[in-house]
């Protein structure tokens, strides 16, 4: 049987002449030099999902990822933002479930039955966001679409059509997307925990008679737009065929030219690569030589996770906050939302991204195909290296120490960055009297206009820096709550 890999050099080998496209060859001098599709870099806001089987218990201490249920269980550890014994879970579930209950046991529960991706999708372009991306597939190898190498190799089981919701979660949200503008991505775990040909001895085997067979149906049958590669582990791009893999997907695949995948391929032995660089739950200032992109959730988990309270989520302004100062950095960000093992989205993620949304529609300017400027932020005084004190995780109210709610003697950024054209956009945490903007030089066809508000602005030129004026109005006549976007026009 010719395999996946022998299917790539029969391509490149019997390549006619005639064709034009470009081809890439499966060495990183090549497939580092294609095109990063625009689209991506443009769009900037995000929604990640995490659903699958491990939304039946959806219960793990706060500060870990309620989507590891599987593996808390069963290697009786755990990680996070907290001091943990290790087999929190495992009791859990033995006081719940039982000691004859396995994880595989939540498969006939996972039935999705309230689950309506139209809704979902309805919800995600209110939110003003430009792309959603659905874990196809995550760590336990429980596939969300009728994927026969799921469950042949897992030997039971082990897709959405053939057990719990009998139902191809995944085509049901590519067609609903599609009829948005928002792009689709797929999230697709490399790893799986509990498959048996996933050992070091049996890795050849793995990847090329059930990874990239089951990577390439999904591919061919979905055609996203978006891979978001996740779970490496140890092994590195030799190990993973990963240069083969790009030289298909950049050359032949059918979304060789609009695909955007990220650079969780591999343990890379030389520095990352893939289409955009990817963070997670954290809050450094980043600056990187391509795209890139920060995954969060509202909590501190992904999967939806029981135990959060409302202090554990993010404050809207908090998340608006966060996609600014990502945005500046010239970053994108990908907030995750968890829906129940029904297939709903829980009413508070629901209203913050509703409360995302509002301000885009005001704010989406300053945003959407933005590009950093020469200095992403401007600080108050004070001292500029305050950091949270959390163990792993930066909560997304963190942000707040950094913007609006300052320790005292620290600094805050209270001004972001960002451009487009010949226009400078200067996003405002708080909304004084005045802003005096360093180092921003007008020319005599400026003007500034506060985005949402008809009137232009009275300003002046002082020396190095820009007086900005701004109209003193009452609450209810704010063109939107949380920050505030000057744009200026014609700067030098």
């Amino acid at each position: 049987m010719k395999t996946f890999f022998f299917g790539i050099y029969f391509f490149f080998i019997t390549l006619t002449t005639g064709l034009s496209q470009t081809i890439y060859t499966p060495n990183w001098e090549s497939l580092d030099k294609r095109p990063i599709p625009t689209w991506f870099q443009n769009a900037k806001f995000g929604i990640f999902i995490h659903w699958g089987l491990y939304s039946v218990p959806a219960w793990s201490p706060k500060g870990t990822y309620a989507e590891w249920y599987q593996y808390w269980l069963d290697n009786k550890t755990l990680f996070g933002n907290g001091d943990f014994k290790g087999d929190e879970i495992y009791n859990y579930h033995q006081k719940i479930y039982g000691k004859d209950f396995t994880y595989m046991d939540f498969a006939p529960l996972f039935k999705a039955q309230d689950y309506n991706a139209t809704e979902w999708a309805d919800l995600f372009v209110k939110s003003g966001a430009r792309y959603a991306v659905l874990t196809t597939k995550h760590h336990d190898g429980f596939a969300l679409w009728d994927s026969k190498e799921a469950s042949f190799h897992h030997r039971r089981p082990w897709n959405s059509m053939e057990i719990g919701a009998h139902r191809n979660l995944v085509e049901e949200f590519v067609k609903a997307i599609r009829k948005t503008p928002l792009k689709v991505g797929c999230y697709f775990s490399l790893r799986e925990w509990n498959n048996p040909f996933y050992t070091t001895s049996t890795m050849p085997i793995y990847v090329e008679q059930h990874l990239y067979p089951q990577l390439k149906d999904l591919i061919t049958k979905y055609k996203p737009d978006l891979i978001w590669a996740d779970g490496p582990d140890n092994y590195d791009e030799e190990i993973w065929k990963t240069k083969e893999f790009f030289a298909w997907l950049y050359s032949s695949s059918e979304v060789k030219d609009s695909v955007v995948i990220n650079d969780r391929w591999a343990k890379f032995k030389n520095g990352k690569h893939g289409d955009f660089y990817t963070s997670e739950y954290s809050s450094s200032n980043k600056k990187y030589d391509k795209p890139w992109e920060e995954c969060r959730g509202m909590g501190f988990s992904f999967g939806y996770n029981k135990l959060e309270d409302i202090e554990d989520y993010a404050v809207p302004q908090a998340l608006i906050h966060t996609l600014i100062k990502i945005v500046s950095q010239g970053g994108n960000l990908l907030l995750n939302i968890g829906p129940t093992a029904e297939g709903k989205i829980p009413p508070i993620m629901q209203e913050r991204l509703l409360q995302i949304g509002e301000w885009l529609k005001v704010n989406g300017e300053g945003i959407y195909n933005t590009r950093p400027w020469k200095k992403n932020c401007q600080w108050s005084e004070g001292k500029r290296d305050w950091k949270s004190g959390e163990k792993y995780y930066v909560s997304g109210n963190a942000i707040l120490k950094q913007t609006v709610n300052p320790e005292p003697g620290y600094a805050t950024q209270e001004v972001f960055f960002t451009c487009k054209a010949n226009n400078l956009y200067a996003i405002l945490t708080n909304y004084p009297d005045k802003i005096t903007l360093k180092d921003v030089k007008s020319t005599s066809h400026t003007i500034i206009n506060l985005l949402g508000y008809p009137d232009k602005l009275r300003w002046e030129q002082k020396g190095q820096n820009l007086i900005v004026y701004l109209p003193q109005i009452t609450f209810l006549k704010m063109p939107c709550k949380y920050a505030w976007t000057l744009k200026i026009t014609n700067i030098q």
